[in-house]
């Protein structure tokens, strides 16, 4: 997953897009999922939608695309590009063509042969006359000439010492960076290098960084104060609820339990901008791919989950509302909204309640569930009479299939009291404007929907030994850990150097590594891959029975061996107990379809890196459960 793609896009006209085979030039935005696009080959205009558009890499000749608007360019420019397609006019016409046809027209216009093949092979790529006007001489914008050791020290020293709330000045920062090439035995960068630096950092980072949380919201468009967000994605409530609804193991079509719901909404428009289901109680995974989910577009995943409808819903949200909970306060989901440049509000304990709009819309879900056979009700009285066990008839993915198309094709659909309008009206008003209000605009869309949900990951720091790496007693290699075998840590050269490692909750069996020199994320399996897939919370089953047992020296093999035990017993006892079944529906093995992009096999464009954020040592925000987030304020 490379670096490139790690930021997200904005569709606007005059962009060059790929759909399927060809190229296209979006020429307007015509809806909240779709533009209007000129085929650059048969020069029709076609409607296109946006989740479904391959975006052109900028920077190669090869795929130029215009940055200005034909009128802009002078008359010398314009006379410029004339002249050199009047040169290349010939050959163009002649399809075949020698070297010595090119020498010989490169004389005739009093050019050497290479630049005049220069013009031609641009042309013929790009096909615009606009590609043939000179470019600005020098280095381009955005280019950085330091060496790779240079350029980690610049950028460590200035995350640790300049987005800090003790406000070192960039003269710390200078002298910082001069300590650490010293002992990294590195040439140190001019002064001014350093400073530059720091100039690129976003001021609104920075502010925050550095204390000043109130002084950095100025820099956000449109925020609008709580609870009347002004815009689509200002404003994003989350909270979780336990469904109330019994549900079915997939085999033997009896009673697992109730499952836990995670709901995000947006305040503006109402509509769900993501979910996530589990039969865990709800932690720091599932508020992490919650929130991946809602970034991220949505139109294969109702494929996945085979629902037909429009979910056009993707981007970063301003602000994540939440209570207290420890989770928000968790570094991997703290680092993760900082990238996106999300701001986390949690209720101050002295404010009273307003706004509830989550609140709402879980009892409106609630209402939902109530109709489904197995339901729970929402009490004992109501229940009565009623057993929900023997009722039961739905499994997990049918309940989230169930889920899925309630809030796309009902509640999405019909009006909504509070707004007066259904809440996809109310988001295409909010993103395309009418006579009276602008709109914000389609949201930039992520370059790669899979690099965004391994962001939310918890992850763990580890060195790279011999035999790979390990984790939880469990070793992963692959080729791309050789370069850091026993690799000293360039700041403190004495340590070993620890990398970025991350994994998905619902399939350990492979783990996800940042790798510094290629700046992405790189899958590694178990070492030995002979061994069976299986979850988080399969394994700290796995941990607590052999610690009960009074094993001390756990190793692989014993995990393994335990966890096969255990499946046994799982096996045999499914159709007598509930819990059995419970546990059996959390083995990777049986899952029937994906359940986060990480997962997902569809192919998504490379996703990019992060940088390395500081591990957590001891937290383990999977063991972490958490409560229903009460209603929740904005302060200003």
């Amino acid at each position: 997953m490379s670096a490139d793609s790690k930021k997200f896009i904005t569709v606007q006209p005059g962009q060059i897009v790929e759909f399927g085979q060809s190229r296209y030039q979006v020429s307007r935005i015509i809806s909240v999922d779709s533009v209007l696009a000129v085929n650059l080959t048969t020069k029709q205009n076609e409607r296109l939608r946006v989740d479904s558009l391959t975006f052109v890499e900028e920077g190669s000749e090869a795929d130029f695309q215009p940055q200005r608007d034909l009128t802009e360019y002078s008359d010398e420019e314009w006379k410029i590009a004339q002249e050199r397609l009047n040169a290349i006019k010939p050959l163009l016409n002649d399809m075949i063509h020698t070297r010595s046809d090119v020498e010989k027209r490169a004389k005739e216009v009093g050019v050497h042969v290479a630049t005049l093949y220069k013009w031609l092979r641009t042309f013929q790529n790009v096909g615009h006359v606009s590609s043939l006007v000179s470019q600005k001489r020098g280095r381009k914008e955005g280019t950085f000439l330091l060496k790779d050791e240079q350029e980690k020290i610049v950028q460590s020293a200035i995350e640790d010492t300049f987005l800090n709330k003790q406000r070192y000045s960039k003269q710390d920062v200078v002298d910082e960076v001069k300590r650490r090439c010293r002992l990294a035995r590195v040439v140190p960068p001019h002064p001014n290098t350093v400073r530059n630096r720091i100039s690129l950092v976003d001021p609104a980072l920075a502010l925050r960084k550095r204390g000043f949380r109130d002084e950095a919201r100025k820099y956000r468009a449109h925020q609008g104060h709580f609870p009347n967000a002004e815009h689509p994605l200002a404003v994003v409530q989350i909270d979780h609820t336990p469904g109330d609804v019994m549900l079915v193991d997939e085999v033997h079509r009896l009673p697992i339990g109730r499952p836990w719901i995670t709901l995000a909404i947006d305040v503006y428009s109402r509509m769900v901008v993501g979910f996530y289901i589990s039969l865990e109680n709800p932690n720091a995974a599932s508020v992490g791919m919650c929130l991946a989910q809602a970034m991220s577009p949505k139109r294969e995943y109702l494929a996945s989950v085979k629902v037909d409808g429009e979910w056009p819903v993707w981007g970063a949200m301003a602000t994540v509302h939440a209570d207290n909970a420890k989770e928000f306060r968790c570094t991997s989901i703290a680092r993760a909204c900082e990238e996106y440049a999300i701001d986390i509000q949690w209720r101050p304990v002295t404010l009273p309640h307003y706004g509830g709009h989550i609140e709402r819309l879980m009892g409106t879900a609630a209402k939902e569930l109530h109709k489904i056979p197995g339901t729970t009700f929402a009490n004992t009285k109501d229940r009565q009479g009623y057993s929900s066990e023997d009722e039961a008839i739905m499994t997990l993915d049918e309940f989230e299939t169930n889920l899925v198309d309630y809030i796309v094709n009902v509640y999405h659909q019909q009006k909504h009291g509070g707004i007066g309008m259904p809440p996809i009206r109310k988001w295409s008003l909010g993103v395309m404007g009418d006579d009276k209000h602008p709109g914000s605009g389609l949201a930039p869309i992520p370059g790669d929907p899979v690099r965004i949900a391994l962001d939310f990951m918890p992850y763990i720091e580890r060195t790279v030994q011999q035999y790979g790496v390990q984790i939880d007693h469990i070793n992963y290699y692959g080729p791309e850990l050789d370069p850091y075998i026993n690799a000293a840590d360039p700041d403190h050269p004495e340590a070993k150097r620890k990398f970025l490692f991350r994994r998905n909750p619902r399939n350990i069996s492979k783990i996800y590594f940042l790798d510094p020199k290629a700046k992405a994320y790189v899958e590694l399996p178990y070492r030995y891959i002979g061994h069976p897939a299986m979850s988080l919370w399969e394994l700290r089953e796995v941990l607590a029975f052999l610690k009960k047992e009074g094993i001390k020296d756990i190793d692989e093999p014993r995990i393994f061996e335990a966890l096969e035990r255990q499946r046994r017993n799982i096996a045999a006892a499914k159709e007598k107990t509930k819990s059995a079944r419970r546990k059996a529906t959390r083995d990777p093995a049986t899952a029937t379809r994906p359940k986060s992009p990480v997962e997902r096999p569809a192919g998504a464009s490379p996703g990019s890196v992060l940088p390395a954020p500081h591990a957590e040592e001891d937290r383990d925000p999977f063991a972490m459960p958490i409560k229903p987030f009460d209603e929740v304020s904005l302060t200003r």
